[in-house]
């Protein structure tokens, strides 16, 4: 699902960034937040966001695996194809704005034809 995109506020690049260290792995909101940096009550906004656009799924844990661990249910979030591509284009985008070097594992800049 290709779309704009969200605004690349600095909290939404590090979420970003946090899936795009693991591109694979599924993490849930406290993980998030950890590897983010940031509170939930900015998180999941951020998450829903994502979502809603189409670069970031969820889902819920099997029940059994809560109850017996005796915590709160988990929802796991993890980075879709599509949005890992987008995530890393709109970051380097964002780093060129700012005119600061890109990092080593974003895309190289577009080649004008």
């Amino acid at each position: 699902m290709k779309s704009k995109g969200p605004r690349m506020t600095m909290p939404t690049q590090a979420v970003l960034r946090a899936f795009l260290h693991d591109p694979g792995g599924e993490h849930y909101g406290l993980e998030l937040c950890e590897l983010a940096g940031m509170p939930s009550g900015t998180l999941y906004p951020i998450l829903a966001r994502l979502e809603q656009i189409g670069w970031v799924e969820s889902r819920w844990e099997d029940p059994e695996t809560h109850v017996a661990e005796g915590r709160p249910r988990r929802r796991y979030y993890r980075i879709t194809a599509d949005g890992a591509e987008q995530a890393r284009d709109a970051i380097a985008r964002a780093y060129r704005a700012r005119r600061q070097p890109v990092p080593a594992w974003l895309p190289p800049p577009e080649v004008a034809s």
